[in-house]
Parts: structure tokens; C-alpha cells; sequence
């Protein structure tokens, strides 16, 4: 019965009688999530800080605010069920005083705190006994030395908060390096810590949702590719990769969601190294390893965040392919002189099958403005068509010298 009353109090669009997701942030993954809410009856609540904002362009019911003002925070919880996230910057002081307000917040501070601080992370991470690179906190120049002298050079230098696409990671090659950079940083009252440069063969992200009742539901492990700190394509699922492998890195993002609480989705990055995998990195959010499921999957990774925070059953994560592939869109050195809609009408003329996502995003160099998810039989196959697709939406030109008519 109690269950009866809950829901029977939960707060819902007069309208539709659905209850009202409110998500702060208004990138791109805000925009696929509401892509993903259409069918569920909703149109997610957003708020943005420009109504040039990508999630802005598709929603109506978006508003105007900082996700650094606690006064924006409360007036936007105001008309909301439930507040999730688009990316992770939100100060984890403001979203405790929400929560001792009553508003209902997934993933909660406790929780993201743990994808906020990199340092809190590794700490949590080593106490529950899970595989994490050696770290170190760094408080001065000696703490970077002396970890370099343990461990070799080169060392790892992160910011412990804010850090993304390569953005807040420094290469240091030598002492040398350190006794340059480090004491800037500190000045300039960056939080650090350092890491051991794991020598490791790929990387590989474990994407996993979780309700609030625990509820877990994992999709397969992907392989992802970087280059120069950005992810530029997703392989699903893995390959060449062992099952049991594969089972233990799902069991661990899992183990971690358990652990830390997390509701909604949860990517678990992961170093594959000789002696097994390591957690790089978690976001509590949708995320890049993820936009594959669009297509790929039973149910999208967007989708299931809905379903998670809204506390509704977790659906079928198994791909619908043997095969897919998910390539970035990243703004060319020069935006192309071709329009993207024509970009666009010579791509489905030469790749019906190919899914694209375009986010709304004005075109600059390396910027993330859209993917192309591609399903196929072989892996081999299906990469090489997105790889060919991807760089003809950003660039205008195709890599294998076709010629359009």
C-alpha cells in the first residue's frame, strides 16, 4: 500500500499525468534525453544556461539559470519530480541543500561526489578493494617527485575536479617537468594528485544503470579510442575480448553502483593492462561510450537513465547487431565551405544504413558536434564505414578518394 501512496503522490504534468524529470545542464546529452523521453509521454525539464544550448533547440519546457546558483537550483527543482544531470560540475554543497529540501535527487551528492573528485574516487575505490592504478595526493612538488622515484617516469598529473577529454591531465616525462608545473598549479589552487602512466593495451568502458531499489542492468563492454584525450570511437561489443573478462568488468561497475549508490546510468572507464583492468575514471550520467545504444541496443542508455531515476524497471540492454560502432563528429581544422545539409544528403546517398546525431552545435576544430552509429555483421567492416562517415560529416572530404555525383 505504501508503494500505492507514493506513487499517488508523486508530482506529475497536470497534462500528461507523468511525472516531471528535470535534468540541469543543456548539452547534448540533455538533448538525446529528451529525444528518449518523447516516447515515454515526457518532455524533460531543462535548465540551460543560453537558449543556444543543444537541449534548448529541441525542448520547450527549459529554463534560464546557472547550475551554479542555488537559487536557480531551487526554482528550477520547484516544478520537478526528480533532478538528474547532464554533466557533473554541479557544486555538491548546493545539491545537498536541495536534498535536505525534499527534493529528490539521482544520482544523489553522496554518490557523485565520487565522479566530482578524482582523489575521493581512488580513496573509495582502494578501500573497497578494486583495482585502481598507484596514486598519490599531491600537496607539494616533493609529493610529485618523490612518486616519480617509486614509480618511474613518465608520471600522470590530474586535477582532481573539473578534468574532461584530456582536459586537466599533464604528461610529466621527468622531474624536470614536475618542478615546472606543479607549484603553478597549486598556486593557481588546483586540487592534484598523481598517477603511475599504466602501460595498458586498450581501453574499455563498462556502461551500467541502476534504480533506486537496486535494480542493476549492464550492456555489453565496449572498447573505446582516444586520440589526444578524446574519445573518437566506441567498439560494441569488444573485441577479441574473453568472457569472463568481460562478465568480471560488468560485475565491477555493478559492485561500484552498489556501493557508492548511484542511480541512473553509470560508465566505469577502464585501462586494459597486463595484469587485468583499472578504473581510470566514472561519470554518473549518460556518456560517449554509450551513444551507441541508440541504435545498438534494446534499450538506449538514455532511455534507461529515465527509467532509472524515475524508479520504473530497468529494460533489455542486448544489442540488436553482432556489430556496432559508434564515431564521434569532431569539428574539422576548417570548417568545410559545404553546407552540413548537403553534408548530410551525400552521406544517406552513399550509407542509407548509417545512423547520424547531429547535436545543434556550431562547428569549431576538435568539438564534439554529432556521431554516426553504424550496425553490421563484422567489426572490421562496420568500423570502416563509420570512420568513412564520420570524417565526411566533419570534413566534407572521403577518406577512400570516393567521388560524389
Amino acid at each position: 500500500m505504501s508503494d500505492l501512496l507514493d506513487y499517488a503522490d508523486r508530482p506529475v504534468d497536470p497534462r500528461t499525468g507523468i511525472p516531471v524529470v528535470g535534468m540541469v545542464g543543456g548539452g547534448q546529452l540533455a538533448r538525446m534525453t529528451h529525444q528518449a523521453a518523447i516516447p515515454l509521454g515526457q518532455s524533460l525539464r531543462v535548465l540551460c544556461v543560453s537558449e543556444d544550448d543543444p537541449a534548448a533547440r529541441v525542448t520547450r519546457d527549459y529554463v534560464l539559470g546557472h547550475h551554479t546558483d542555488l537559487e536557480a537550483l531551487r526554482a528550477f527543482a520547484a516544478g520537478c519530480d526528480v533532478i538528474t544531470f547532464d554533466h557533473e560540475h554541479v557544486p555538491n554543497e548546493h545539491l545537498r541543500v536541495l536534498v535536505e529540501a525534499g527534493v529528490k535527487v539521482h544520482p544523489g551528492p553522496e554518490a557523485l561526489l565520487h565522479a566530482q573528485d578524482k582523489l575521493v574516487m581512488r580513496n573509495k575505490l582502494g578501500e573497497l578493494g578494486l583495482p585502481v592504478p598507484p596514486f598519490s595526493p599531491v600537496k607539494q612538488v616533493d609529493d610529485v617527485l618523490g612518486f616519480g622515484a617509486r614509480f618511474g617516469w613518465p608520471a600522470v598529473l590530474k586535477a582532481a575536479r573539473g578534468g574532461y577529454d584530456g582536459r586537466g591531465v599533464w604528461m610529466l616525462d621527468s622531474p624536470a617537468d614536475a618542478e615546472r608545473l606543479v607549484g603553478e598549479l597549486l598556486d593557481a589552487g588546483t586540487s592534484l594528485l598523481v598517477e603511475q602512466c599504466v602501460p595498458l593495451r586498450r581501453e574499455f568502458a563498462a556502461l551500467i544503470a541502476r534504480s533506486p531499489f537496486g535494480q542493476g542492468a549492464a550492456w555489453p563492454l565496449v572498447q573505446t579510442v582516444q586520440r589526444e584525450g578524446i574519445c573518437v570511437e566506441v567498439l560494441a561489443p569488444a573485441p577479441e575480448v574473453h568472457p569472463e573478462l568481460a562478465a568480471s568488468a560488468q560485475e565491477l561497475a555493478l559492485r561500484v553502483a552498489d556501493e557508492l549508490g548511484v542511480v541512473g546510468v553509470l560508465a566505469v572507464e577502464l585501462f586494459d593492462t597486463d595484469a587485468g583492468v583499472l578504473v581510470n575514471e566514472l561519470a554518473m550520467r549518460p556518456h560517449n561510450s554509450g551513444h551507441w545504444t541508440m541504435d545498438g541496443a534494446l534499450t538506449s542508455q538514455f532511455e534507461q537513465h529515465l527509467r532509472a531515476v524515475l524508479d520504473y524497471p530497468l529494460g533489455a540492454t542486448d544489442p540488436v547487431a553482432p556489430a556496432v560502432v559508434m564515431a564521434n563528429v569532431l569539428g574539422a581544422p576548417q570548417t568545410p565551405a559545404m553546407s552540413v545539409d548537403e553534408r548530410l544528403h551525400h552521406l544517406f546517398a552513399r550509407f542509407p544504413d548509417v545512423h547520424a546525431h547531429l547535436y545543434g552545435k556550431a562547428e569549431r576544430p576538435g568539438r564534439k558536434v554529432g556521431h554516426v552509429n553504424v550496425l553490421g555483421e563484422r567489426m572490421e567492416d562496420v568500423r570502416e564505414k563509420a570512420r568513412l562517415a564520420a570524417h565526411w560529416l566533419s570534413h566534407a572530404e572521403w577518406l577512400d578518394g570516393y567521388r560524389i555525383h
